[in-house]
Formats: C-alpha cells, sequence, structure tokens
C-alpha cells in the first residue's frame, strides 16, 4: 500500500490558505481564527510569508504578558519561523517535523509556490483512515480467506 502525502491531504481538504497581514491588529487577527474556525494564519507581509500567528502565539505573548490585542499588531507577536512541507513529503514525514519542531501548521509549496496548508488534525486524521483501511482489508481477507 502506498502512504497518503500531502497532496492527498489537499485533494481532500482544499488548498485555500488563509491570511492576515503583518500589521493588521491581534483582535483582527482573532477574529479572523475565529469566523473560520481555524487555529492558525499565515502572516503576510508585501506579499511574503513573514511568519505564522496563532492561538498559542495569543495566549503566551499577549494574554500572559498583559497587552491590548487593539492596539498590538501581528507583527510583534507572531511566530517568524515558520516549518514548512511539500507535495510529495508523506503523512509520516510531516508528522515528524511536527514533532520535531513543535508546530501544528504547515504550509505546502510546490516548485517554491504556496499551495495550501496542514494541520496536525488534517495529518492525524489522514494516518487514522490508512490504518482504518488496512484494519478492513485484514478483516477482508480472514472472512474470504
Amino acid at each position: 500500500m502506498i502512504e497518503k502525502t500531502i497532496r492527498d491531504i489537499l485533494d481532500e481538504k482544499g488548498s485555500t490558505v488563509f491570511t492576515i497581514d503583518a500589521d493588521s491588529k491581534v483582535f483582527a487577527a482573532l477574529g479572523e481564527l475565529e469566523g473560520k474556525n481555524i487555529g492558525a494564519l499565515l502572516v503576510m507581509d508585501e506579499q511574503k510569508i513573514a511568519g505564522m500567528f496563532t492561538e498559542r502565539d495569543y495566549a503566551r505573548k499577549v494574554v500572559l504578558k498583559g497587552l491590548s490585542p487593539h492596539e498590538t499588531v501581528v507583527r510583534e507577536v507572531m511566530t517568524s519561523l515558520v516549518n514548512t512541507t511539500t507535495l510529495h513529503e508523506t503523512v509520516e514525514e510531516a508528522m515528524a517535523v511536527m514533532t520535531d519542531k513543535r508546530c501544528r501548521h504547515l504550509p505546502v509549496f510546490d516548485n517554491n509556490q504556496l499551495v495550501g496548508m496542514v494541520s496536525i488534525g488534517d495529518l492525524v486524521k489522514a494516518a487514522l483512515d490508512e490504518k482504518k483501511f488496512i484494519i478492513n482489508q485484514l478483516e477482508n481477507y480472514i472472512k474470504n480467506g
């Protein structure tokens, strides 16, 4: 059996990437996260990726430091180092990156072009689906021997 790739995940979930401008207020970013029911936004600065803003950034860098989300701009609290993946990486390889780098979202690139984003939830779902498929195949083999 061929292991699922990041391309397979994007084919199923779509390739929409939600972004926010680096100079937007944190409050606006929170509204985007809540409105789209997502946990991270790619932060853009003049059409280039500047970082990632996540719920974790808000909790640790705004709330715990007593900053105002109405006055603080995203660039001040975003995660600047963004780990990425490619369409050709397997689910297992991408999960290893997330585990090693302690991140929950990976922008996906193909030939230096941003083509999507995957979350840890997407990867876990894909891994579970693959395991269920294998179990079903084994059960059918045992029944039909």
